[in-house]
């Protein structure tokens, strides 16, 4: 049996069916010769999801979501009206659930899925540990909601630390890269040794607070004068009017051209010499790396630490304006170096952090658990 292929019949659980995930679930529901079901429902009045309710090759299954609290605080909870239902309909041969324990019919999937001999794998960020009473008392929880699977697929390394960390077995984790993009099929444009003119920063995301382009704007209004970039910041949302004001006062070199997308969108990632993510989020950053550019970007949840890397970018703290002023300094002082990592960054995207390779490690996680169970189709 291939590690690129499943010959079995796969079943899929989210939340929710986030649009760019739609190109990923396609692509693993071609390799799975007897297809594959994903069943989620939608998000919660107000989530700032961008949803989908079709995908081209795989199933997709809705779920009727009941939220209980708020989305993002400690006690909130899901439950999906219709996983059982679903089960026994699709029959999968092989499960993979969200490895979140707030949703909490996901222990009913896992136990449809024991009792009939199938495997059952988790998909998550990790497991970070806290420190305290808190954490004591919810490590056990932890574990043992861990334990109910056959394998873990983690989006980063260091998520993959922390299950470890957490006593699942090493030869049961895998980590599957992040990635919302196919492999690139054409390199990018070659960009000039030097700069021609001032350099080119450039952001693309939906312009929420927490994308906090007011640090950015702070961040290049420090820098010294001729090290000042042209910023142009890509994309609506909720905080444009605010950050258009504040880049009025702070950084007039600021442009805000609004939404862009296909071609209108890759010319200004071929013009660039700099991605900028001083935020959370940001599905952006590969389509950047794709154009070979070096990139900046907030440390958050750990998805960015296997893409952005010393060779081909920066990380820096969440919300520290002087990290990211330091950053742009270094980075724009050099422009020989930045075209160096940006070969870097579109090597990484083109060779490991893909669709297509997510889709390898996602098959071969199948098939190593597979090789445990026998399934009962009673």
């Amino acid at each position: 049996m291939s590690d690129y292929q499943f010959n079995g019949r796969l079943g899929l659980q989210q939340r929710l069916l986030p649009s760019y995930r739609v190109p990923f679930f396609d692509a693993l529901a071609a390799a799975c010769e007897g297809g594959l079901s994903v069943f989620a429902g939608q998000p919660k009045p107000g989530e700032a999801i961008q949803t989908n309710d079709r995908l081209e090759v795989a199933h997709y299954a809705p779920a009727r979501n009941l939220h209980f609290g708020q989305v993002g605080s400690p006690l909130y909870l899901c439950w999906q009206a219709g996983l059982s239902r679903w089960l026994e309909a699709w029959q999968p041969d092989a499960l993979i659930v969200e490895a979140n324990p707030r949703y909490v019919s996901t222990r009913t999937a896992c136990a449809w899925m024991r009792s009939r001999h199938r495997p059952v794998l988790g998909w998550g960020l990790g497991a970070p540990q806290g420190s305290g009473l808190w954490e004591a008392l919810r490590k056990p929880g932890r574990t043992r909601f861990l334990a109910q699977f056959d394998g873990l697929i983690a989006y980063s390394q260091r998520g993959a630390d922390e299950y470890r960390q957490m006593g699942f077995p090493a030869g049961r984790v895998f980590v599957a890269p992040n990635a919302v993009a196919s492999r690139p099929s054409q390199p990018p444009a070659e960009r000039l040794p030097a700069f021609s003119g001032r350099p080119v920063v450039l952001f693309v995301g939906r312009l929420q607070r927490r994308k906090r382009i007011d640090n950015l704007l702070h961040a290049c209004a420090v820098l010294p004068p001729e090290l000042q970039p042209e910023l142009w910041v890509i994309g609506e949302g909720p905080a444009m009017a605010d950050f258009q004001a504040l880049a009025q006062q702070v950084y007039p070199q600021a442009h805000f051209p609004g939404a862009k997308r296909g071609e209108e969108l890759q010319a200004y990632f071929s013009a660039a010499d700099l991605f900028v993510l001083p935020g959370t989020g940001g599905l952006a950053v590969q389509e950047a790396m794709a154009h070979g550019l070096p990139v900046i970007v907030a440390e958050g949840d750990g998805t960015q630490d296997d893409l952005v890397r010393p060779d081909n970018g920066w990380r820096v703290p969440p919300s520290d304006t002087d990290a990211l002023a330091e950053a742009l300094r270094e980075a724009l002082s050099d422009a020989s170096r930045l075209r160096r990592m940006g070969r870097e960054s579109f090597r990484i995207v083109a060779e490991e952090a893909n669709i297509e390779h997510m889709v390898s490690v996602f098959t071969q996680a199948i098939n190593t658990v597979m090789g445990a169970k026998v399934p009962n189709r009673r």
